[in-house]
């Protein structure tokens, strides 16, 4: 073994002056493994996390949606029923019954002695029928059968708010105004004047609006 061959090598190598062993760090490979492995579960997590995240803001989304107020669907106007113009009689030309549908007492032969005055007919006073007795809501309600629909609407203009009811099985030419719950006096002449015009050429209602049918959203 010659002096210049390192200790330990067991006569390997030797040094002859134009070679020489590289004397070389052991690699941790073990350490750059372990990086890398960890770098992937890294990367895993943060990609299972944004997906998470996905998750909730895309449910939160459909649920504001589906929580949402419903819009207004278009509407298609329907004509409603328009009443004819018709040329009303005069006080004289009218029968009235005037009947008291509230639980006010006298209301009925104060009201009646007032018609009279104003130059109606009055055929009887008293309570109303059970059908009507206080059961009438607005302030008046005058019943009427269809051939004396112009005299109802006569007597109509003389409490406002009153409503016009055509009973098509009545066949006398008599008007009954049952005197409701809001009746407080009859409509002064000059205001009686006014709603008869009114009455003798009633305006065109205003259409009805029918909602048009909608589509049910699907979720998927």
């Amino acid at each position: 073994m010659s002096m210049l061959t390192p200790s330990g090598m067991g006569g390997k190598y030797r040094v002859t002056g134009d070679t020489y062993p590289r004397m070389r760090r052991p690699r941790k490979r073990g350490r750059v493994a372990a990086a890398l492995v960890a770098s992937v579960v890294v990367l895993g997590l943060f990609g299972w996390g944004a997906l998470q995240l996905f998750h909730v803001f895309k449910g939160a989304g459909d649920d504001t949606k589906a929580n949402a107020a419903p819009q207004s669907r278009p509407c298609v106007a329907t004509p409603s029923p328009a009443l004819k113009p018709m040329a009303l009689p005069q006080p004289a030309g009218v029968t009235m019954n005037v009947y008291n549908a509230t639980p006010r007492g006298g209301l009925a032969k104060s009201t009646a002695d007032e018609l009279a005055k104003r130059g109606f007919k009055v055929g009887k006073f008293g309570n109303a029928p059970a059908p009507y007795d206080k059961k009438v809501t607005q302030s008046a309600l005058i019943v009427a059968g269809p051939a004396a629909e112009a005299a109802a609407r006569e007597a109509g203009t003389q409490v406002a708010g009153s409503t016009v009811k055509i009973d098509p099985t009545r066949k006398d030419k008599s008007v009954d105004l049952m005197i409701g719950a809001r009746f407080t006096a009859l409509a002064t002449p000059a205001d009686a004047n006014k709603a008869r015009i009114v009455a003798a050429n009633p305006p065109a209602p205003e259409p009805a609006c029918t909602p048009t049918p909608s589509v049910a959203a699907v979720r998927h």
